[in-house]
């Protein structure tokens, strides 16, 4: 549902204090909605798009909420979801060591 269109916004200077009347007329636009609902008309969205949208993030909460209880009733398993994903790491040392090991196969020194 969408909020009641409400008119335009007008803010009355007192005494000269243009910050305060600034401050105010921020607050009353984004209170009104306009700038949302320009933001929304910017772009169309069919409503079979929009509904989709709702209902795959309904499938996202709603597995979420699985996962969390799982994990309070103590399964183990379901904690992965959650935990990050470890980086592989190239071991440098392994790469230096054999650049160590053909210069002195070779009888290089390394300077």
């Amino acid at each position: 549902m969408r909020k009641p269109k409400q008119g335009l916004v007008a803010i009355k200077v007192i005494k000269g204090d243009i910050n305060r009347a600034l401050k105010k007329y921020k607050r009353k636009v984004n209170d009104s909605g306009h700038l949302l609902e320009l933001r929304e008309r910017q772009q169309y969205e069919k409503p079979k798009t929009t509904r989709r949208k709702q209902k795959q993030q309904a499938v996202r909460e709603q597995q979420r909420q699985t996962i969390l209880e799982k994990i309070e009733n103590g399964d183990n398993k379901a904690k992965m979801f959650f935990s990050k994903k470890k980086k592989k790491s190239y071991n440098t040392n392994k790469n230096e060591q054999k650049g160590e090991d053909l210069l002195a196969k070779y009888g290089l020194d390394k300077k």
